[in-house]
């Protein structure tokens, strides 16, 4: 070998040993670096700079403010006992304990924190969905804003994001304030996974109860409900529950937390008469309602609103079907089979109306109207449909009163007023005062009333008196049992002690005749 390649062949010998000591260094370096690296992101998550960023992202995403406790570590896993938060807007307080999570410092290059595994033992929300009167919503306008949490400083290339890959929420309490009482649930465990998007959910609830101000439906046990939430809105996509014992409820909504407005839709079907009525009405009506249900707030307060249906309705055991039978002289009336009932509904800050409203009993009777209750008030305008003979008795009530009409019955129109516990109605005036024209007549010449009929017959309007009195009796026996079938939905109030049948005794009896007195002549 030549001197001048063993001098080639040293020279690159020199340059790879140079080479390769820094490549060595560049490793050392990065090393190095990236153990300062890890120090100072470890220094930082265990810092209360780093609680007091968790405390902004979490008050900002409910809308509050609020602040974890002291944080604990193991490795990259936290715990901490609670997170309380207290806020102006619908959410009025929150309060978490145990909660638990593990720091993934992937997202570091894409500028998060990535918290993965997240679990929370339990955690209670505190609502006011109430309408605020003039008064408050003046003295509101008032008071200063409140501050937005203050945000950490910001600690150079740290980030300054927070992103819950997996959150399960082991036991919620949700107590919401609404005009028409206390809502609250319990029990429920939810499961959120994030969607990509910043601030974007989807979650599962599995379990937990629901109980509501609402007397029709007080109770409401969830089976599963799947959910997306998105920067304070939350959009329910498909929900099952179980309502009574074999009632069953599905449906869909939206509630913006921010506003509070909400809007949710479904069904419930399934569900006995008795069931959702009080002990004694149980056992005069029986049958399967159901019901559409949209349940809302737009604006103002909350309303429901539907339509019912009873299926294979039955009344029976009603004192007014015996008098209805009696005086028919029918036993039809006794029991009736309901052929079709079925009503709109509306509930809106106490007042409850019902539209389209149809009860029947084919080819013997039928109502048709519609109904308002205001607090205790009534309003009720209907029309009343009888079989041919029913009320043959009265002269006039199949002539003058009702008219003949649609399905083969006889009509007359019926309005209710008074309360629930005092309800008046005007039909019964109005065949008493048509039987009165009938059995009576004017005499031009004289001006004087006598009777139609002759002396003869003057005895057949007896019947007709007591005919009278039954109507009378059985009119308020029928008003104060529908009355008490709404107060067993809406109050839960009995029905009506059966009418005393009693005969009065004679207010005025004629003396017994003398038998010593001559025959009258």
């Amino acid at each position: 070998m030549s001197r001048r390649s063993r001098r080639r062949r040293a020279g690159s010998t020199r340059s790879g040993g140079w080479l390769g000591r820094v490549a060595v260094g560049v490793l050392v370096l990065g090393v190095v670096c990236a153990a300062v690296g890890y120090w100072a992101l470890k220094s930082y998550l265990h810092s209360d700079e780093f609680r007091r960023l968790l405390s902004a992202k979490v008050s900002e995403t409910v809308g509050m403010e609020g602040e974890f406790s002291a944080f604990r570590w193991d490795g990259m896993v936290v715990d901490t006992g609670s997170f309380e938060a207290t806020g102006k807007g619908l959410i009025v307080s929150m309060y978490a304990d145990r909660l638990r999570t593990e720091v993934n410092l992937s997202g570091v290059r894409r500028g998060v924190w990535d918290l993965d595994g997240a679990t929370v033992n339990h955690v209670e929300f505190n609502l006011d969905a109430r309408r605020p009167s003039a008064e408050n919503a003046a003295a509101a306008r008032l008071v200063a804003p409140v501050a937005a949490p203050a945000k950490p400083a910001r600690s150079g290339w740290l980030p300054q994001e927070v992103e819950v890959k997996n959150l399960d929420l082991r036991n919620v309490v949700i107590k919401a304030l609404f005009d028409s009482g206390e809502l609250r649930t319990d029990g429920m465990r939810v499961h959120l996974e994030h969607t990509g998007s910043h601030n974007s959910y989807r979650g599962e609830i599995d379990g937990g109860r629901v109980r509501t101000p609402f007397l029709l439906l007080p109770q409401v046990d969830l089976n599963r409900v799947r959910f997306r939430y998105r920067d304070g809105e939350l959009f329910v996509t498909d929900a099952s529950a179980r309502v009574f014992r074999d009632g069953v409820v599905d449906g869909s909504g939206e509630w913006n937390l921010e506003t509070g407005q909400y809007a949710f839709e479904g069904n419930a079907r399934g569900i006995k008469c008795d069931e959702f009525l009080n002990d004694d009405w149980a056992k005069r009506l029986t049958g399967t309602a159901a019901t559409s249900l949209v349940l809302e707030r737009r604006g103002t307060g909350p309303v429901a609103k539907g339509t019912l249906t009873i299926a294979d309705g039955v009344l029976t055991a009603l004192p007014v079907l015996d008098v209805l039978a009696a005086y028919a002289d029918t036993r039809r009336f006794r029991v009736l089979n309901l052929s079709e009932a079925k009503t709109d509904w509306r509930w809106q800050e106490g007042q409850v109306s019902f539209s389209n409203l149809v009860i029947a009993s084919e080819g013997l009777v039928r109502l048709e109207g519609t109904l308002e209750i205001r607090g205790r008030q009534l309003g009720g305008h209907f029309r009343l449909g009888l079989a041919p003979g029913t009320l043959s008795s009265i002269p006039g009530a199949e002539t003058v009163v009702f008219r003949p009409g649609e399905r083969g019955l006889l009509w007359s129109p019926l309005h209710l007023t008074g309360t629930l516990d005092d309800p008046e109605e005007d039909l019964t005036g109005r065949l008493r005062a048509a039987a009165e024209d009938r059995m009576f007549e004017l005499i031009p010449e004289t001006g004087e009333r006598v009777l139609k009929f002759t002396r003869s017959l003057i005895e057949e309007t007896q019947p007709v008196q007591k005919g009278a009195e039954i109507l009378d009796q059985a009119a308020d026996t029928i008003l104060r049992e529908g009355t008490g079938i709404l107060n067993g939905i809406l109050g839960g109030g009995s029905p009506p002690p059966p009418p005393d049948r009693t005969p009065a005794p004679d207010p005025d009896p004629a003396p017994d005749p003398d038998p010593q007195a001559p025959p009258a002549r």
